[in-house]
């Protein structure tokens, strides 16, 4: 039997709550725990590009907010501006466009992105100015903590913690590892 130690394991099951790219059956679950202001993140985001292309129908993604507040400023408030697109089925144009310009992510950014993004910007500044989904970032928060997350981005594949530290190139290994029928044979038995 083939046991993952605890501490690297995924702590919150991926759920229809997330933010999914990709099919439920999908045999490879991608989870990034990920910062908009985070310069690796911000090298990570065009690698998962290619990966989603590359592994089609066969992998999801999901992502998560672990905004480091310490020493990313406009992190969380960016992380509350996706949740208040998503409410109104906008999460990946905001995702995209807070990656692709996250040396901005200043409130009055944010609005701009909101408006290029076609929100309903009376309820975008409503839901900002109250911080409606700050929760909820904060729950992706404290489920990265549970699963041992200490910086972004975090992969995990399947639910267990792969580190591209040394480069992504290891977290296509990993999928494909997941992918090989060796490892489907090993599962069935």
């Amino acid at each position: 039997m083939n046991q993952r130690p605890e501490s690297a394991m995924l702590a919150a099951p991926v759920s229809r709550s997330d933010h999914i790219l990709g099919p439920e059956t999908a045999k490879i679950t991608l989870v990034e725990y990920g910062d908009f202001e985070c310069p690796n993140c911000g090298q990570a985001y065009p690698a998962v590009q290619i990966l989603r292309r590359h592994f089609g129908e066969r992998m999801r993604f999901v992502f998560r907010h672990f905004p480091l507040r310490g020493v990313h400023p406009h992190a969380e408030l960016a992380a509350e501006a996706a949740e208040t697109a998503g409410a109104q089925s906008k999460f990946w144009p905001m995702h995209n466009l807070l990656f692709e310009n996250q040396l901005h992510l200043k409130a009055k950014s944010l609005r701009r992105y909101a408006e290029e993004a076609e929100l309903d910007l009376e309820r975008y500044d409503y839901e900002m100015s109250d911080h409606v989904y700050l929760q909820r970032v904060q729950e992706h928060n404290d489920g990265g903590t549970k699963s041992r997350v200490r910086s972004t981005p975090t992969f995990f594949v399947n639910g267990l913690v792969h580190d591209v530290s040394f480069g992504l190139e290891h977290l296509q290994q990993a999928i494909e590892s997941e992918l090989s029928p060796r490892r489907y044979a090993r599962r069935r038995r």
